[in-house]
């Protein structure tokens, strides 16, 4: 019994060093959820379509969102592995990789959602709806979006120093930067949505521009942090010195990294498809959908920032050549699910209660409280599955984490919601239900892959 615990259960320093990654990521992340949900509350209480416009467009910023952390992935493999050896000149050259691709993923992100604005929203706005509800949704939608646009940017280049000092295992000065954006939002919010201390009232569209302002700050911040702590991270001298890659490094990281970058497109794109496909059985659905989200959003911060922890301990032992990886992938795998059994009963006890708090009606508030149960249920699976997902990819394993993550979703999630929403008459409620449930073939999968050991690979 002795041996058993020891395979899934780590020493007290393995968890100090687990956490000491992870609590900065999740505090963080956990805050700006935290504010996302008060900022989608303050919208909520303004009206039903303005809800449904921001919900729209939050989901065609989640693609580009994913897409930017596609593009930083297969370098962060690398930053990973050559900080377990000590390698600034490796870790300089990856963050240069970072900076090039957020400026070009970036400024076409920006092209793209301005220029096809109104026909990206128009996909999940239905003729079944009234046409003044349609009408008065696309124009919240197209307003809300053509201001957000400016923040997208900055977002994308603070991706690129969080994620280099985070793989360097310094995850503390991120949450600092994270939590100032997100009080920033959170008054500015406060003050432009409703229009206090002599401002002007301006719904949705006062949400968009304290989100933009709280992106400037949270750049300012990270880039302030890591230039003016050279001595803790000397990747960063002379790293705008040129722009230079080594050619060997540059073509490792598109080969690793162009699977990622896929993978999270036609992973963010396909979820999208998944409330396009729920939309279709109406906008009181896109609006339970939103409300679910919201709330789902802060607890699932549990398994996302352990994820991320996953992949920057696995990655360094795996350049450090750690004997014990495979033990450890074991035990941080262990933890996070029973993290994500404690937090899913936390979500399901506050399932019947967030909901009211919406100025919307009760079809919609019921909707959302069962979505809110289903997403609690199946929370430590996906705990699972977003634990063995990390450890494919720290080993490299990006051809085979694109199988696992975007093509199921395509293959499997997109048409089974697709053929259910429109071509039977079951509930909403109990669609979502099986299209998550078809969830646990990606566990099954997982663990194989990892039980055999295929991500055990050195790639610096």
């Amino acid at each position: 019994m002795k041996v058993k615990h020891s395979r899934i259960i780590g020493s007290r320093q393995f968890y100090i060093r687990l956490l000491t990654i992870a609590l900065p990521i999740m505090v963080k992340q956990g805050i700006t959820s935290f504010v996302n949900m008060l900022d989608n509350i303050m919208v909520g209480r303004i009206s039903t379509p303005a809800m449904s416009g921001v919900a729209i467009v939050n989901q065609l910023v989640f693609v580009f969102n994913l897409i930017i952390f596609g593009g930083m992935a297969g370098a962060g493999i690398f930053t990973a592995q050559y900080y377990g050896q000590q390698d600034h000149e490796g870790i300089r050259a990856s963050f240069r990789f970072k900076i090039l691709i957020s400026l070009l993923l970036g400024l076409a992100g920006i092209g793209i959602l301005y220029f096809l604005q109104t026909p990206l929203i128009s996909l999940y706005l239905h003729e079944s709806e009234g046409s003044l509800l349609l009408a008065s949704t696309l124009e919240e939608a197209d307003r809300y979006l053509q201001l957000i646009l400016w923040g997208l940017l900055p977002f994308a280049l603070t991706q690129a120093y969080a994620s280099t000092i985070s793989e360097c295992g310094d995850t503390f000065p991120p949450m600092i930067a994270g939590i100032a954006a997100v009080l920033v939002n959170l008054a500015g919010n406060y003050v432009l949505i409703f229009g206090k201390f002599g401002m002007p009232a301006l719904g949705a569209a006062g949400a968009a521009i304290a989100t933009d302002i709280s992106r400037f700050i949270e750049l300012g911040i990270l880039v302030f942090y890591t230039h003016s702590h050279a001595r803790r991270h000397p990747f960063i001298r002379a790293a705008y010195r040129s722009l230079h890659i080594p050619s060997a490094l540059l073509g490792q990281i598109l080969v690793r990294g162009t699977p990622l970058l896929i993978n999270e497109a036609m992973w963010s794109m396909g979820m999208t498809i998944l409330v396009q496909n729920y939309s279709f059985r109406g906008l009181e659905v896109v609006a339970a959908l939103n409300i679910s989200t919201t709330i789902s959003n802060v607890f699932n911060i549990v398994f996302i920032a352990l994820g991320n922890a996953i992949a920057i301990i696995i990655g360094q032992e795996l350049g450090a050549g750690d004997p014990s990886v495979r033990e450890d992938a074991t035990r941080l795998t262990f933890f996070a699910v029973i993290c994500c059994v404690l937090s899913g009963a936390c979500l399901l006890a506050a399932a019947p209660l967030f909901p009211l708090i919406y100025n919307t009606e009760e079809t919609i508030r019921h909707t959302a409280t069962l979505l809110i149960i289903i997403a609690a249920v199946a929370m430590p699976m996906y705990a699972y599955e977003n634990s063995t997902y990390f450890i494919l990819r720290a080993g490299g394993k990006t051809l085979i984490t694109f199988l696992f993550d975007a093509c199921f979703i395509w293959v499997v999630s997109i048409p089974l919601s697709f053929v259910l929403s429109r071509y039977t008459a079951l509930p909403i409620v109990l669609v979502y239900a099986l299209v998550q449930a078809s969830e646990i073939i990606k566990c099954i999968f997982g663990f194989v892959l990892v039980h055999k050991g295929v991500w055990v690979n050195r790639i610096t």
